[in-house]
């Protein structure tokens, strides 16, 4: 968790909630913010597999949405207060 909050401290732009257990996050669109995210995420679902992440570039835009288990809720608050 600790890299991610570093991730989002320097990166993100915006959080929106779509639902109780999926968060957008707009990053900066940088092709290093893409890369280190894409990393980052790679690495994460592998040891946390309750996780599922969709990084999203389209037309000037990063996106990375997070989404996870009714039970495993409580995470995405932990991120989105990062």
């Amino acid at each position: 968790m600790a890299e991610f909050g570093n991730l989002f401290d320097e990166t993100v732009m915006d959080v929106e909630w779509l639902e109780p257990t999926r968060l957008r996050l707009r990053l900066r669109p940088t092709p290093e913010v893409a890369a280190r995210t894409a990393e980052l995420v790679s690495r994460e679902t592998q040891c946390c597999s309750f996780f599922a992440f969709t990084l999203r570039v389209t037309g000037g835009s990063l996106t990375l949405e997070v989404t996870v288990p009714a039970q495993h809720a409580a995470v995405l608050d932990v991120l989105q207060r990062r």
